[in-house]
C-alpha cells in the first residue's frame, strides 16, 4: 500500500502551527508509518510537487506569492487543512487591511527606516490589497482554528485524515 503524501506550508503566520506539527513528538513515528511529507519547510522540494493527499496551510493569504502557492496546492491536493487562526479568519496578518497598501509600506520602509529608506521590490512578493484567510482564495476542506492549534488537535485530524475519513471536529477545538 502507498504511503499518503502530505504537504506542508506557511503562507503569511508565524510559524507557530509548524511548531506545533513539530510538537507531535512520538506522535510523528505514527503519522509517518502511514505518510511521507513530500513538501514543507523542512523538505528539500522547491516546487509542490503533483498528486499530495492532504496539505496542511498556515497562515493567511496576503502577497501574490501567498496566492500562488496557494492556488498551487489546491490544485495539486485532494483535501486542503487550514492550519490556525490566520488560515481560518486572517488573525493577525488581517490587521494591517485598514491601512492601504502603499501608506503602510511608506510608513515602514521610508518614515520608519533611519537608513536605506525606499520601499523594497527587488525579491520581495508583491502584498494584495488585503490580507485574507486561506478559505477566501482556494477551496478548503478542513478548518483547524488556534494559535497555534494544540498538537493532538493536529493529530487528531491528521490522524482521521491518514484513515480516509473527515475529522469530526465538534468540541475537540476553539479558536485562539
Amino acid at each position: 500500500m502507498d504511503k499518503v503524501k502530505i504537504g506542508t506550508c506557511w503562507l503569511d503566520g508565524c510559524s507557530g502551527c509548524h511548531m506545533s506539527l513539530l510538537d507531535l513528538d512520538e506522535g510523528i513515528v505514527g503519522v509517518l508509518e502511514k505518510a511521507d511529507i513530500v513538501f514543507g519547510p523542512l523538505v528539500d522540494a522547491q516546487e509542490w510537487p503533483e498528486g499530495v493527499d492532504v496539505a496542511l496551510i498556515e497562515g493567511a493569504v496576503s502577497s501574490q506569492d501567498d496566492l500562488d502557492l496557494a492556488l498551487t496546492a489546491r490544485e495539486r491536493s485532494k483535501i486542503v487543512v487550514a492550519l490556525g487562526d490566520c488560515a481560518v479568519t486572517g488573525n493577525v496578518p488581517s490587521m494591517r487591511n485598514g491601512i492601504p497598501t502603499r501608506k503602510l509600506l511608506e510608513r515602514v520602509y521610508v518614515e520608519g527606516a533611519t537608513e536605506g529608506r525606499g520601499v523594497p521590490t527587488d525579491g520581495v512578493p508583491a502584498l494584495l490589497k488585503q490580507a485574507e484567510p486561506l478559505h477566501s482564495a482556494i477551496k478548503v476542506d478542513v478548518h483547524v482554528p488556534g494559535c497555534p492549534p494544540k498538537p493532538d488537535a493536529i493529530l487528531f485530524v491528521v490522524g482521521a485524515l491518514l484513515e480516509g475519513r473527515m475529522p469530526d471536529l465538534g468540541s475537540k477545538l476553539r479558536f485562539g
